[in-house]
């Protein structure tokens, strides 16, 4: 056998190879690419959505190589908040405090940042929403609270006051979850509780601005009236009789006069299970313009995007200009609706409603539709460089390109990651104590014929603020809500 021939056969067989290789590999694909990440932990997901929780821990357990993967920050964050339900404070405070130092230390490895052009956002690491990280802060608090360790807690407060410098300084633009009203108003609670009436107020006086001018824009929420007479009443105990006769008139509480009670119970609702990723696509059709530039269109979204290319890429042009209708994959949020839609809290003949203070479903899907113009772009430039690749490989060898088609089009897949056991809503009340033991009434209601109660007995010193928290993880099963 000739020189020449040995090497057409040993190029024949390298392209065989390579092309079994390539469906091999687009096979395995197949297998996992349209699950999301919730599917991916179905059985973590579904023992937690059912409330069995230590067998919950028992899989995130045996799952331990997730803490050193890319989805780090949500292994962290799925002890941590289990632990907390479970009553294990201090652990989950380490499981917390290692997802807090994660987002401090978090750098981007742009080496997967540029490969994730060529496959999909997945084979990043997951640093986690602006919202989850604040969250991280806010069950630590929770901890250190129930734990009867307030200075622990106040540092997590100035941590949450750095955080929420940060979010500030990061968006400049109107109507961008930059402020969070919820976690200003946790900070003048543990504040209160510390008996710093002037911090307390100073955080209160921001959560209510917060409330007035964000919340109500952007989520359709009011101030809660616990917060207005913990404004009115931090204001007068600090000395500030003008701003609480100000702050009075203004919520029409004209006649309100603040009380000291002998102590005091602050009680948060979980009210259900936050909102899972998901993916959806779009197909964009190719339209060129002038003499290096293309745009991609969807007419019934309404869409357009231009790419302008390097003028002397006239190849690069070339290629992309014959590529007419492809699909992009983006991630969008799925509601899971929550069966309980109120609460109260009893005490004697005196009943306090749980007020919503933050809807975590809510600021998920703002923030995610005030980003997904960025989503667009990153998701239009990786199936443009994909499909580039593959238009340069099929005019080598059709076969090859062929594959190349099917392995673009199983890695083109949306990022679905999320903190998926965070609760839908958090509620709260502020009831006052008698110093000795006392007991209390929780009734959850889904409508008048479907309700639940639950009591509980706390034994309290004069002076002392005791925090509880309750995790309802019922959903219905309405269909999704989908953006």
């Amino acid at each position: 056998m000739s020189d020449s021939k040995a090497q057409h056969v040993d190029r024949q067989k390298y392209r065989n190879t390579l092309v079994r290789g390539a469906w091999l590999f687009s096979t395995i694909l197949l297998v996992s690419a349209c699950a999301s990440y919730y599917q991916k932990n179905f059985n973590f997901n579904n023992e937690f959505e059912r409330g069995d929780l230590q067998q919950a821990l028992t899989t995130l357990e045996k799952n331990s190589k997730q803490e050193q993967g890319r989805a780090r920050f949500l292994y962290m964050v799925n002890n941590g908040l289990l632990l907390s339900i479970l009553g294990r404070y201090e652990q989950s405070n380490e499981y917390f405090e290692k997802a807090f130092l994660f987002g401090e230390d978090y750098h981007i490895n742009y080496l997967n940042e540029a490969a994730s052009y060529f496959t999909n956002p997945t084979i990043t690491t997951y640093h986690g929403e602006d919202h989850e990280h604040l969250m991280v802060l806010y069950f630590k608090a929770i901890n250190y609270l129930k734990m009867n360790q307030h200075e622990e807690a106040l540092v997590e407060c100035r941590r949450l006051s750095i955080r929420l410098n940060q979010l500030s300084d990061k968006y400049s633009a109107e109507e961008k979850y930059q402020r969070d009203a919820f976690i200003n108003t946790l900070m003048g609670i543990v504040y209160q509780s510390d008996n710093d009436y002037n911090n307390a107020f100073i955080a209160y006086r921001n959560a209510v601005e917060i409330y007035e001018n964000d919340y109500a824009k952007m989520f359709g929420m009011q101030v809660p009236q616990q917060l207005k007479y913990d404004l009115i009443n931090t204001a007068y105990w600090t000395g500030f009789q003008d701003e609480a006769e100000q702050y009075k008139e203004k919520f029409g509480l004209q006649d309100y006069t603040p009380v000291k009670p002998d102590a005091e119970l602050v009680f948060f609702w979980h009210n259900g299970l936050g909102p899972v990723k998901n993916e959806w696509s779009v197909n964009f059709v190719i339209d060129p313009v002038g003499n290096n530039g293309v745009v991609f269109t969807n007419p019934e979204l309404g869409l357009a995007f231009p790419f302008q290319l390097e003028e002397d890429d006239h190849k690069k042009q070339s290629d992309l200009k014959k590529l007419q209708v492809f699909r992009v994959a983006f991630p969008r949020y799925v509601e899971r609706s929550v069966y309980y839609n109120t609460g109260t809290v009893q005490l004697d003949s005196n009943t306090y409603t749980l007020e919503l203070a933050e809807d975590i479903n809510k600021v998920a899907f703002y923030s995610l539709k005030k980003r997904m113009m960025q989503e667009f772009s990153k998701g239009l430039l990786r199936a443009a460089m994909k499909k580039v690749t593959e238009q340069s490989v099929r005019k080598e060898d059709e076969g090859l390109g062929a594959v190349l088609g099917l392995v673009n089009a199983m890695t083109e897949k949306a990022d679905t990651r999320n903190w998926q056991t965070l609760p839908h809503s958090i509620y709260y009340t502020r009831v006052p104590l008698k110093e000795g033991a006392n007991t209390v009434t929780l009734t959850l209601k889904a409508d008048e014929q479907h309700s639940t109660s639950h009591n509980f007995t706390y034994k309290v010193q004069k002076g002392q603020t005791l925090f509880h928290t309750f995790s309802s993880l019922e959903s219905t099963n309405a269909p999704y809500r989908y953006y």
